[in-house]
């Protein structure tokens, strides 16, 4: 057809005002003849221009008048020209939705169906939607029948004549109807199996709780009942019927598929039985169902099949349902079910995710759903399977702030809103929002974003995202603070009672105490308790995901008694997001961090330093001890400087570890548990090497001022000298002593003796710090031996007595203060020991598996179990480091890279050199790493040192969270411990106690 090029520009400018992205195409389209009638119409402009999509509505315009048979397309066009309601209902649903598009132009009449509700007040309801139905007598017809009841649904919706709320409960009733029509044909195609059961269908999840997608699984469950003869008989029937109803739903054809129906969470899911009798199902509830189950059966409802039999089963669940709170995992399933939230997404997916996501749907579903859980014991107005019904009653109750529940209904209401319309477009199970431009665009203009679409769109949601993101806050927590401020009149406020439930549903073990806290920080009009209340909800999410929520808040309230006055305190955690989670993570994960903390509340500041965490260097610890020994006046006002400063740092070298274990919002948990390990053992080292160096200049300069008449040195032993201490080691040490020029050696000894015995009382005098014991019984001749010798008398001693057991602690000797020349000495005269020429002979590597199978029998505590005690039991950290050991005194002559006082190192170049194989290497590696981990989780849980698990159920679980364990989960760790152990052992069965090279 030619067209005036004048009327083209003027059509040309009308489509691109009316929001078509391409009006040529358009235009070509407005060409064909089909439309010749109505292309000049305004009212057609304006109506495609009113939609999500101009372009798409007219492409599927086109499509369906093209179905149309000549006879009956042009009352379409003349129908689309002069009925508003009905021209806006069918462009509304051709601009937003592709698959209804492709409905019409299959179907091309159904368009007639949108004029049977013009009217905007009616909606259907079953009883309709089962008229519209009615014709349907196979499982294809079923399609396009349940296609074209849906068309009217969408039409409404599009339009804007039905709410969310409205549309979600026509579609699960359009739901329940075609349930009842699949049912029906399933029964026609086998009236044997019919007469033989009752079966009903009970609606579960959205379908259940009046408030269903456009897209999603149907989930339900089938219960039964025979009707005469046996129970078996009946059950075989009822489970044919019920997977032909399934399938009839379920499977796609050329007219596609209606929705899944998912049998999931019937009692053992997948493995159980698809039908049971109702007696059965109520022994499986009583006796095996988990807490997530009856927060699924909240939205019960029977649909389809036999109503009496339904309402028995509704009625029969209901009571377990409000019996779940008071379950004695209750605690443990709901803050696991509180991880879950956001479980199992993909990575790349995790922003895009409406539902799942953080700050998705789920979040308010579940928050909803577990209050329901804990008051709805007491209060019947709260059993309601809708989560806006129920949002709303909690307000009304008062367990849930009016203004909180009302910023969530309408983040809610608009979180479903996007994905009802994404949905709508394709018909496709999805909550992912989509990355195209074309798609934003269409989907902003549906919600009526018109402006800039794609722009406000992703404002508002990021803004309703964040809302529902602070779920726990609002939905938790604040009414809890509202109970005991008392500062607003006239508000409804949870009760006392009803705080104490909330309190102990999310793992308080001790609610009335809780509860004072919180009086006791929030109450009262002054800046302080303001703050307070900003920050406490917050706070007490943090403290109920840990293993201790009591020890938390309790922590909390003892460092703001300290520090309440401080200015910088609270605004340090107001305005630094990580500090208030870094200290809540802290005071809740055990014993040792608070105890370091409370001595100094003022370390706090260390959490929302930028480098805060990061383990200070040993030349700055050196720097900081030695200017703060210098200009203290007396050795005991030095050295307590000196602890004052090991005990910030240990601190913050704690905090710095609970903090890399346990993760942050802002800093995910690290992925490798050896470098944990590795950090921890270098920072203890090096503080507690400065703090000795403090004490050594301390000592020498009350009695001798700058110069000690002896030069003298501090060897490191064992896991001091391997860089390797825990929280709870001693400092096993050497010292070494070389008499100054004109000194004899009488005097010379008598100064390092003096020395040593004012150190070893300075670092242990009793004051708020932690002292810092010193161990030297890895000395020549052990206890009997003189406490320090000189440089000589060492050489002598070595080369005359050393047995093969001091050449070996030898290996992890390094010095770690006083005199650096003089320590590097020693160094050079004991290397020739510890890593002999040529190796070790056959009686040398017997003497050494004689003294390891002699310490296992005798040094291990009675009653401890082998299997998982860490330092001494099977796979733990003895075994891998004389393992290790014996590998480097056979060959680190030969090979530098053993020449090395660290375990790791040390193996890892073992391997290197071809002396052990890979697999070996990682798998003593992840033995010994993971045996340091948990002394290192047992003294940060229970703030004093211990080789074995704990026994108390709290503080296993703590150590569980440390390494990586869901609360429940103590037992999979324990069981993990003994695997890796065990494949430990075994190497060392072979390597060790196996053939001598």
């Amino acid at each position: 057809m030619t067209t005036v090029p004048g009327r083209r520009s003027s059509t040309f400018t009308r489509l691109l005002r009316h929001g078509f992205t391409d009006p040529s195409a358009a235009e070509r389209l407005l060409d064909l003849p089909e439309l010749a009638s109505v292309r000049s119409d305004p009212v057609l402009f304006d109506a495609l221009g009113a939609t999500s999509d101009p372009d798409l509505a007219l492409h599927s315009l086109v499509r369906l008048v093209e179905a149309e048979a000549t006879d009956e397309r042009q009352i379409l066009l003349d129908t689309l020209v002069t009925a508003k309601p009905l021209r806006d209902r069918l462009l509304g649903v051709l601009g937003a939705s592709e698959a209804l598009g492709d409905h019409l132009a299959r179907h091309p009449r159904d368009w007639q169906a949108l004029v049977t509700y013009e009217a905007t007040d009616l909606h259907p309801g079953v009883a309709e939607f089962e008229h519209m139905l009615a014709d349907a007598v196979d499982p294809d017809s079923l399609r396009v029948a349940y296609r074209r009841s849906l068309l009217s649904i969408a039409a409404r919706d599009v339009c804007g004549t039905t709410d969310l709320v409205q549309v979600a409960a026509e579609l699960a009733d359009l739901a329940t109807a075609t349930l009842r029509a699949a049912l029906a044909i399933a029964r026609t195609a086998a009236p044997a199996d019919a007469a033989q059961c009752r079966l009903a269908v009970i609606a579960m999840g959205k379908c259940g709780g009046h408030e269903l997608n456009y897209v999603s699984d149907v989930d339900v469950i089938f219960v039964a009942e025979p009707v005469d003869g046996a129970e078996g008989t009946a059950m075989q029937a009822a489970t044919r019927l019920a997977a032909h109803m399934m399938r009839i739903c379920s499977d796609t054809t050329v007219e596609g598929t209606i929705w899944p129906v998912d049998a999931n969470l019937r009692p053992e899911g997948r493995n159980g039985p698809l039908v049971r009798t109702l007696s059965s199902h109520l022994a499986y509830y009583q006796r095996w169902a988990k807490t997530w189950e009856f927060q699924a059966l909240l939205k019960a409802r029977p649909v389809a099949g036999d109503p009496e039999l339904g309402a028995e089963y509704v009625e029969a669940v209901s009571p377990l349902v409000w019996q779940a709170a008071d379950r004695e995992n209750f605690v443990g399933d709901v803050q696991q079910m509180r991880r879950r939230v956001v479980d199992n997404i993909p990575v790349d997916r995790v922003d895009r995710e409406l539902k799942l996501g953080p700050g998705g749907l789920r979040d308010v579903e579940f928050a909803v759903q577990l209050l329901q859980l804990v008051h709805g014991r007491g209060d019947s107005t709260l059993r309601s399977g809708s989560t806006l019904t129920a949002l709303a009653a909690l307000a009304d109750g008062g367990y849930v702030g009016r203004t909180d529940a009302a910023q969530l209904d309408d983040a809610y209401r608009f979180l479903r809103s996007m994905e009802h319309r994404i949905q709508l477009y394709r018909l496709r199970r999805t909550h992912l929002v989509p990355e195209d431009e074309a798609d934003l665009r269409r989907l902003g203009r549906s919600l009526g974003l018109r402006t800039d679409p794609v722009a406000e769109l992703n404002k508002a949601w990021r803004r309703h995202a964040s809302v529902v993101r602070r779920l726990h806050e609002k939905l938790f927590y604040r009414p809890l603070l509202d109970a005991v401020a008392q500062l607003a009149p006239g508000e409804r406020r949870l009760s006392a009672k009803a705080a104490v439930v909330r309190l102990e549903a999310l793992g308080y073990a001790d609610p009335a105490a809780a509860l004072r806290h919180l009086e006791a920080l929030s109450s009262g009009v002054s800046r302080k308790a303001a703050i307070q209340r900003t920050l406490l909800p917050v706070l007490l999410g943090w403290f109920a995901d840990s293993a201790d929520p009591d020890a938390g808040l309790l922590g909390f309230r003892q460092v703001s008694d300290a520090l309440g006055k401080t200015p910088w305190y609270l605004r340090l955690l107001r305005d630094e997001g990580a500090a208030a989670e870094n200290l809540a993570r802290v005071l809740s994960a055990g014993r040792l961090a608070p105890d370091l903390l409370m001595r100094a509340p003022e370390a706090v500041a260390i959490l929302g330093a930028p480098e805060g965490l990061k383990p200070r260097t040993r030349e700055n610890l050196d720097q900081e001890v030695l200017a703060a020994v210098g200009r203290a006046q007396g050795a005991e006002a030095a050295v307590a400087v000196a602890r004052g400063v090991r005990r910030r740092e240990l601190f913050r070298t704690t905090a710095a570890d609970l903090i890399g274990s346990y993760g942050t919002e802002e800093s995910p948990a690290e992925q490798d548990p050896g470098a944990l390990v590795d950090r921890v053992g270098s920072a203890v080292t090096d503080l507690n090497a400065a703090t000795l160096s403090g004490a050594l200049r301390a000592a020498v300069r009350e009695q001798w001022g700058d110069t000690l008449p002896t030069r003298f040195a501090v060897i490191g032993m064992g896991r001091f000298g391997g860089h390797e201490l825990s929280y709870g080691s001693d400092a096993d040490l050497l010292f070494v002593h070389a008499p100054r020029e004109g000194v004899s050696d009488e005097e010379a000894a008598r100064a390092a003796n003096t020395v040593i015995t004012e150190m070893r009382r300075l670092l242990q005098l009793p004051t708020a710090d932690p002292p810092l014991l010193i161990d030297a019984d890895l000395r020549p001749e052990g206890k009997s031996g003189p406490l320090v010798r000189t440089l000589k008398s060492y050489e002598a001693y070595y080369r005359r007595w050393a047995l093969v057991w001091e050449s070996q602690a030898l290996l992890r000797a390094e010095p770690m203060a006083g005199d650096e020349d003089l320590g590097r000495a020693f160094v050079d005269l004991i290397d020739p020991l510890r890593y002999p020429a040529g190796g070790l002979g056959e009686d040398a590597v017997r003497e050494i598996r004689r003294l390891k199978a002699r310490m296992e029998s005798e040094r291990m505590p009675r009653g401890a179990d082998p299997t998982l005690h860490t330092k001494l039991g099977r796979g733990g950290l003895s075994d891998v480091e004389w393992t290790v050991q014996l590998m480097q005194m056979q060959h680190g002559s030969a090979e530098p890279g053993l020449r090395t006082t660290r375990t790791r190192a040390a193996l890892a170049a073992a391997c290197a050199a071809g002396l052990i194989p890979a697999e070996e290497t990682q798998t003593l590696d992840e033995a010994w790493v993971l045996a340091a981990r948990v002394r290192n989780a047992v003294m940060l849980v229970r703030g004093r040192p211990s080789d074995t698990f704990p026994s108390n159920p709290r503080e296993l679980t703590a150590v569980g969270r440390y390494l990586g364990y869901e609360p429940g989960h103590a037992g999979d760790m324990l069981e993990d411990y003994r695997r890796i152990t065990r494949r430990a052992r075994a190497v060392v069965e072979e390597r060790f106690y196996g053939a001598a090279g």
